[in-house]
């Protein structure tokens, strides 16, 4: 069976990144974009970082141009927006499709194991969220307009 732990991404700094490096991790992948109404939650991202990341937590940001042109700059302007504008420590990878056949393979896989309502697998809008447990299985997708704050308790049940 396929996990999360069985891609690799490139981090925004253009490295290769194996997400086997975060097994035994409780992890929320998020796809993310510097002009959109949601952009605020880097805030909240962060913030659950910084209260779980020592308990085995970590937010994965993949930043996406594909809703409303929303991401339009290169990955290192988004390191230094998200670096200045809200503080992000947790890792950031570089720009990705998470839509159609372009799409990240770790996005399909996504996707696919939590498809959002009605069963549609195609993201909706930025900030859509999924939280992956320690065994890299993918146990819940959450909507844009889901504040961070609102997945803590879940976070906290995985990693208890």
């Amino acid at each position: 069976m396929t996990t999360v732990h069985d891609f690799s991404a490139k981090t925004i700094d253009g490295k290769t990144r194996k997400l086997a490096d975060y097994k035994d991790k409780v992890l929320l992948i998020v796809n993310t974009a510097s002009k959109c109404g949601f952009t605020p939650q880097y805030k909240g991202l962060e913030a659950l970082y910084k209260q779980f990341g020592k308990k085995g937590f970590a937010v994965l940001g993949f930043p996406s141009n594909q809703f409303g042109e929303q991401e339009p700059g290169a990955d290192s302007e988004i390191a230094e927006f998200c670096e200045i504008n809200y503080g992000v420590t947790f890792p950031l990878f570089a720009k990705i499709d998470v839509n159609g056949d372009s799409a990240h393979p770790l996005y399909k896989h996504l996707t696919s194991a939590k498809p959002g309502l009605l069963g549609s697998e195609a993201i909706k809008w930025n900030f859509t969220k999924f939280l992956v447990g320690r065994d890299g299985n993918v146990i819940k997708r959450y909507g844009p307009t889901t504040e961070p704050k609102e997945i803590a308790a879940d976070i906290e049940t995985l990693l208890a």
